[in-house]
This record gives C-alpha cells, sequence and structure tokens, in this order.
C-alpha cells in the first residue's frame, strides 16, 4: 500500500527537550532543591497526570505551592515548565519534502497544554502539521491503544498506509503491532533512508 499520512512525535524528534532542565528551571522559580521538583514532577508523577489531562496548570500550580509554602506566579510556572525546547533544524526540510509529496502529516506526541503552546508560541514547525493527537487532549498516553486509534481515526486511512517515527523504542514497537509502518528516530539521515526504503520520498 501506498504511504498516505506520516506520525511525528514532537519531543526528541520535532524538537529536542529536557527534563532536567524543566526541573532545574522549576526548581530555581519555587525556591525547592531540583531533586525534590524531579521527584513531584517525574517520580510522584504530577507532569504525567498533566499530560494525561488528568490535572490542569492551575492544579500543579497549587500542589508545587502546597510543597513551598509560598505563592507561585502561573506564568512564571508555565515558562519554567516549558522552556526547555530546541528546534531539530534537520528535520524541517524533510517535512517540506513530505508535503511537497501530498502526504498528510499528524503530531501524535505524549504532551501538556503547557509545553504545546509554548512551542506553538516560539517555534513554526507545528504549523506543518494537518493534524494532531495530543496526550491531554486524547486523554491517554503512549504506547496505550487509545491514543494511537485516535491518531488513525485523524488520518483517514489504513494503518497500513501510515508511517511513524518516534524516539521511544516501546512507542515504535507497539505502532507496528498495530500494522502502521514505524521507525526509531535516532537521526534524520537514518529517518530519510528509511522513508525513501518505504518509497515515501524519492
Amino acid at each position: 500500500m501506498t504511504i498516505r499520512t506520516c506520525f511525528f512525535d514532537m519531543g526528541n524528534v520535532l524538537l529536542y527537550f529536557s527534563h532536567e532542565l524543566m526541573c532545574q528551571n522549576i526548581a530555581q522559580l519555587i525556591g525547592l532543591p531540583a531533586a525534590d521538583v524531579r521527584r513531584l514532577l517525574l517520580v510522584e508523577g504530577w507532569l504525567w497526570r498533566l499530560e494525561r489531562g488528568e490535572i490542569t496548570e492551575q492544579h500543579l500550580q497549587v500542589e508545587l505551592a502546597r510543597n513551598t509554602g509560598s505563592e507561585i506566579d502561573l506564568t512564571a510556572l508555565r515558562f519554567a515548565t516549558a522552556d526547555i525546547f530546541r528546534l531539530n533544524e534537520s528535520i524541517v526540510p524533510v517535512l517540506h519534502r513530505l508535503k511537497r509529496q501530498g502526504l498528510r502529516l499528524v503530531l501524535l506526541s505524549n504532551t501538556s497544554i503547557t509545553h504545546l503552546r509554548f512551542i506553538e508560541e516560539r517555534f513554526s514547525v507545528l504549523e506543518l502539521m494537518d493534524d494532531r493527537v495530543t496526550s491531554f487532549e486524547a486523554r491517554a498516553m503512549k504506547p496505550e491503544d487509545q491514543i494511537f486509534q485516535a491518531a488513525l481515526e485523524r488520518a483517514g486511512c489504513e494503518p497500513q498506509e501510515c508511517f511513524y517515527t518516534d524516539d521511544i523504542p516501546a512507542y515504535v514497537k507497539k505502532a507496528e503491532s498495530l500494522g502502521i509502518h514505524a521507525h526509531l528516530y535516532t537521526n534524520t539521515d537514518a529517518l530519510l533512508q528509511s522513508l525513501q526504503s518505504l518509497g515515501v520520498l524519492p
């Protein structure tokens, strides 16, 4: 079958990011050690709850304030949480080539509203996407079935007509189990080779 839709992960594919930098940013803002922020966000899972859409930014603000005993400005918290991205410049020409070939590009990302809005405001790469499926909107996170099924519905074609790239092996494996052509993103040259081997790009 001909590939008609390409799904792209966001973090460490379209843009590079660092959870450690996020923890450091927030630690400086709220006056907690970075290790304590990491425990709250990544170990206790407040970041994952935000990315799943279970809590709002305001809920996270309240939880962090409870742990510091002080007021935390929401705008400053949003910036500290999201000022962790830089564009993967090498992938942008690939997106343009795919669009010229007439393929549909769909963002498929575990992300929060905080991160998505920050990227939309500061980078133009998401403007190349024709649609998006995010964990906070789907209320499900990769590698769960629900978010992949939502992506296939947005694609409007069969799994075998879709291509997906992500930097997380488990997510790539899940896509393959659903019949989607999938590639583990390590660098853009390897991605191009995969797209060419499938006949997606000349």
